[in-house]
């Protein structure tokens, strides 16, 4: 059924005409731009970026409006430019359902990023929560016999303990029923709707309650049915309040052509450049029959389309607790965003309706969407009625956190659909971490025990002098580096792991055991050579310490170091030559116990043996399958 709209003419009028540039620009320099010679590359990935406007030419920032106070005259002082925080955004998890392992997927990958940047310097804001309004929340709430803010509260709770069971050092949760969240969503409206970009119409077509969204007829399956859902669209007319979408048609071509970087990965780009050649159309921004929402504020018999509300909240969550709410406040805390991390069915929003949204209201726009894969299990989508739903939960209470991070993040292919198998996760695990790391720091702690009373005999510096394994550990190291900040972590992992199976082949080689029973000039060179591969060993502590934190943090204290010392590492720590002669190490202990799978005669399920640790308390701030649905932002 074709969609049918009739509106008024009022957002057609000649809107002004914009042009690119940093947000810290004065405008005595805006205002020489030449809009048509700009480059949209983005650095922000580089912690050598710098923040000043000659070097962040590149920032995809987007602004219809300036500001007297970024002028300077003859007479004023020079203003020293300040770095702009890295903001990191998960979506805001939709609370129809408690999370599944797609949600927490995306906020794993997230937290590693943010952990990187942080190692590097830069101040992270990472941002968080739930986006708690909408027709599916307040169905999901009477079926469970609750009402739709204790519904919220009882699901909103249960994402901020899987994140504290997964590690996850985020800054900032926000809830869409925050009234400071709902009090910044007014305020938008209200510039939108000054700027002429909203309308009222009649609109009717096909309508997806999971997606909360209409459909246009030819993106849907036989029987009008949801590609994502797999159920039929149900139709409706209703007299709604729209966003001229169409009006930013031109100027969102423009973004995407300048600046590949806006959208990653490539193919994704691709993708949203083809849904935009068919043309934008305008879309509902109320909905007359959903009465759990925000009100709009022209018009209170009506609640703000969960989108349009949801995707304000990576705003609304820099706002001052303390402070009385305003969106300019808000944006003064650090906005444009860094890096908006979702999940590919909600790219469109993202990476087309946010970005006209912000350009409408005059705000700078996120310098990256990225869009990543589904989970599926045993090359199966998941799904409660096939009965192979993989529960976060349950995984991480039986494997441990280090084990979910490390295993998602090395195995999934960050942008790419992911698989999940208990028997490849046992298997990978095992290898990675309690063979290939795990056994190399407890056989050479040992044997350093055993000859050495567990003390170093040189700087790890003089004992590594001409030797080629200390090169290749620092050329892996960079490689790591590179491969974080361009969101490869997989492969980061693989060069991490890389280090440690260099490690392993260097001790079978050298075989300091055999040296040591010498004496003489080869006990000296088997002495060396385990402070070689204990220097290797903190150096993957702190490499690896974005995927597997508290992994990482058994690593630093078997090598003699504190927690306070290791929250304290930056990434210059990878750099060769942390341990010195005198240092004492901790007795071996393993950090990370096999995963023991018992025979069928046995049964039960698969049993890690216990490690005897204390998980300690991370630093949190700076001082799916194919059920991958986020409906929220």
């Amino acid at each position: 059924m074709a969609a049918r709209v009739q509106h008024s003419l009022q957002f057609q009028r000649n809107s002004i005409t914009a042009f690119f540039f940093s947000s810290s620009s004065s405008s005595s320099f805006s205002n020489s731009i030449n809009k048509t010679q700009i480059n949209f590359r983005s650095k922000w990935f580089s912690p050598s970026s710098s923040s000043s406007s000659s070097k962040r030419s590149g920032a995809a920032l987007y602004c219809t409006c300036s500001s007297n106070s970024d002028s300077t005259d003859s007479n004023s002082s020079p203003m020293v430019a300040k770095e702009d925080p890295f903001i990191l955004t998960t979506p805001l998890y939709y609370v129809n359902a408690p999370p599944h392992m797609g949600s927490a997927y995306s906020t794993i990958a997230a937290d590693a990023i943010a952990r990187f940047q942080r190692l590097t310097g830069k101040k992270v804001i990472f941002i968080t929560g739930t986006d708690e309004h909408g027709e599916k929340i307040a169905t999901a709430a009477a079926a469970g016999g609750s009402t739709p803010n204790d519904h919220c509260d009882a699901i909103s709770q249960s994402y901020r303990a899987l994140w504290k069971d997964l590690d996850i050092s985020y800054d900032k949760f926000i809830r869409t029923t925050d009234p400071k969240h709902e009090a910044i969503v007014e305020e938008f409206y209200s510039k939108v709707l000054e700027n002429g970009d909203i309308y009222r119409a009649d609109y009717e077509g096909l309508y997806c309650v999971n997606c909360e969204e209409y459909k246009d007829e030819k993106e849907l399956l036989e029987n009008n049915c949801c590609p994502m859902h797999l159920k039929p669209c149900v139709s409706r007319k209703e007299d709604n309040y729209f966003f001229a979408l169409s009006k930013y048609q031109k100027r969102l071509e423009d973004i995407l052509e300048h600046n590949p970087d806006f959208v990653q990965p490539m193919y994704r780009l691709n993708e949203v450049q083809n849904w935009m050649k068919s043309g934008l159309r305008d879309f509902s921004i109320s909905r007359a029959s959903v009465d759990w929402g925000i009100r709009v504020p022209n018009d209170p018999k009506q609640t703000i389309y969960v989108w349009f509300d949801a995707l304000l909240g990576y705003i609304s969550a820099l706002s001052d607790d303390e402070e009385q709410p305003s969106l300019q406040r808000a944006i003064s805390l650090g906005w444009p965003a860094s890096l908006h991390l979702i999940g590919k069915d909600i790219l469109r929003f993202h990476a087309v309706y946010w970005p006209a949204m912000l350009m409408s209201a005059g705000l700078s726009l996120p310098k990256t969407v990225f869009g990543h894969g589904f989970l599926t299990k045993d090359g199966m989508k998941m799904g409660k009625s096939l009965g192979n739903t993989l529960e976060p939960n349950e995984l991480v209470h039986r494997f441990g956190a280090d084990a979910v991070r490390y295993f998602f993040l090395r195995e999934v292919e960050f942008g790419n659909d992911g698989d999940y198998s208990e028997e490849r996760f046992i298997n990978i695990v095992n290898a990675h971490l309690a063979n290939t790391i795990g056994n190399l720091l407890n056989r050479t702690l040992g044997l350093l025990k055993k000859n050495c009373q567990s003390t170093l005999i040189a700087d790890s510096s003089v004992a590594a002098q001409g030797n080629v394994f200390k090169d290749n550990v620092e050329k892996l190291v960079e490689k790591a580096k590179i491969q974080y900040q361009s969101l490869l972590l997989s492969s980061a992992c693989e060069s991490v792991l890389e280090i440690g199976n260099a490690g392993n082949l260097y001790i079978d080689e050298h075989a300091p055991w055999s040296l040591f029973k010498k004496g003489g000039t080869s006990f000296d060179s088997a002495a060396k050579d385990l402070v070689i591969i204990l220097e290797a060993m903190r150096i993957i502590a702190v490499a690896l310490s974005p995927v597997a934190p508290n992994l990482c943090l058994r690593i630093y204290q078997q090598l003699g170091y504190t927690t306070e010392q290791f929250n304290a590492t930056t990434w210059n720590d990878t750099q060769w030559g942390g341990l010195k002669s005198g240092q004492i190490m901790a007795p071996p202990n393993p950090i990370f116990a096999r995963i023991e799978i018992p025979s069928e005669s046995e049964g039960g399920a698969p049993v890690e043996k216990k490690v005897s640790k204390k998980k300690e308390k991370l630093p949190r701030t700076q001082t799916q399958t194919q059920t991958q649905t986020t409906v929220g932002a």
